[in-house]
C-alpha cells in the first residue's frame, strides 16, 4: 500500500513539473511538443519562426531510406551542430550551421560509422552589411586584390574537403577558397603547359612547295646582290 502511494505521489510530481515547464512555453509559443523529460521541442513562436531544439523524423520515400535529425533553430534558421541518424540510430552526419547556412566542418559517415567525407564551409553572418571577397589573377590561384561587396545570405565551400573509402582509407583532398576550387599545387602540368605556350609561339610547318620556293628565291636574291656589288649579311 505504501509503495502504491509513493508511486502516485511521484507521478503527480512528474505531471506537475511538466505543467510548470509547459505553461511558460504555452505563453511564448504557438505550438510545441514536450519530451518525456519535459523538454520543449519543435516550438514555433508567435511570428511562425522555429525556435529552440527540434527533432525531425523523415519517413522512407520512394526507396530512399528514412532518417531522423536533431539540432537547434534560432529565428527559423538552423544554428550550431545538427546530427542525422538512420532508422536504427546510427550516426550519418554531423553538420554545423550559422544563420541557416553551413559553417565550419561537416562530416558524413557510412552505416558502419566510418568517415566518408570531411567538408569545410564558410557561412555568411547576416548581421554584417558587407563582406570581403578575394579577386584572383587570370590563369593562376594567386589573390590579386580584395574588394568589399554588399553581403547576401550564402554558404560556400571554404577550406579542405577530404574523401575516404569505407574503412576510412584516404582517397583525395580538394581545397576551396570562398567557393573556388584551387588547383592542386603538386600538379604542375597545367602551369607548365600554359607557360610554355606563352613563351614559345607555335611553329608553323612548311610544305614542300614553300621550301622549294624559298630556295629558288634565295638564289635569285644572292645573284642580284652580287651583280650590284652588294654582299649578304
Amino acid at each position: 500500500m505504501k509503495n502504491t502511494v509513493n508511486k502516485i505521489i511521484s507521478f503527480l510530481f512528474t505531471v506537475a513539473a511538466i505543467v510548470c515547464v509547459g505553461l511558460p512555453a504555452a505563453a511564448q509559443y504557438k505550438t510545441f511538443k514536450l519530451s518525456p523529460k519535459g523538454d520543449t521541442l519543435n516550438a514555433i513562436d508567435k511570428k511562425d519562426f522555429k525556435q529552440g531544439k527540434w527533432v525531425v523524423t523523415v519517413a522512407e520515400l520512394r526507396g530512399e531510406p528514412g532518417y531522423e535529425e536533431e539540432g537547434y533553430y534560432k529565428d527559423d534558421k538552423k544554428t550550431g551542430p545538427w546530427r542525422k541518424y538512420n532508422s536504427t540510430g546510427d550516426i550519418l552526419a554531423v553538420e554545423n550551421y550559422k544563420a541557416g547556412g553551413k559553417e565550419g566542418v561537416q562530416e558524413y559517415f557510412s552505416f558502419l560509422g566510418d568517415l566518408l567525407r570531411h567538408e569545410e564551409w564558410k557561412g555568411y553572418n547576416p548581421d554584417a552589411p558587407f563582406d570581403t571577397i578575394a579577386v584572383y589573377g587570370q590563369g593562376n590561384n594567386e589573390v590579386a586584390s580584395y574588394k568589399m561587396v554588399k553581403a547576401q545570405q550564402y554558404s560556400v565551400p571554404h577550406g579542405e574537403w577530404k574523401y575516404y573509402a569505407p574503412g576510412e582509407k584516404f582517397i583525395k583532398m580538394e581545397t576551396y577558397d570562398h567557393g573556388r576550387l584551387l588547383k592542386n599545387p603538386d600538379d604542375k602540368t597545367t602551369a607548365v603547359a600554359t607557360k610554355t605556350a606563352e613563351e614559345k609561339p607555335e611553329e608553323k610547318v612548311k610544305t614542300k612547295e614553300i621550301l622549294e620556293y624559298e630556295k629558288k628565291y634565295s638564289k635569285k636574291k644572292r645573284k642580284a646582290m652580287e651583280r650590284d656589288g652588294k654582299t649578304a649579311l
